[in-house]
C-alpha cells in the first residue's frame, strides 16, 4: 500500500473522515481542515478537528489512509 500523500490529503480537505494510522489506531469522525508544510524534508502535517472544535495536527507519514464518512449516516444518528 502506498503512503498517504499530499495529493490524496488534498482530496479529503473539508470532509469528515476516519483516519487510519500506520500503527493500527483509528481517529474517528474528524474534519480535515488544512495542510501544513514545515521546513524539513518530511515535516508535512494535516490539521483536523474533532466535534469539540479542538484542532490537532498529525504528520502525513503516520497516516495509512482516510475513510470518508457518509453524510446520510451522520444525519440519521443525530
Amino acid at each position: 500500500m502506498e503512503s498517504f500523500s499530499v495529493n490524496s490529503a488534498k482530496s479529503y480537505l473539508g470532509k469528515n473522515v476516519n483516519l487510519h494510522l500506520k500503527d493500527g489506531a483509528v481517529i474517528v469522525n474528524v474534519h480535515l481542515t488544512r495542510l501544513h508544510r514545515g521546513t524539513g524534508k518530511n515535516s508535512k502535517q494535516i490539521e483536523y478537528h474533532l466535534a469539540n472544535r479542538k484542532r490537532n495536527r498529525i504528520p502525513l507519514k503516520a497516516v495509512a489512509y482516510a475513510q470518508t464518512l457518509s453524510n446520510t449516516l451522520m444525519k440519521a444518528s443525530a
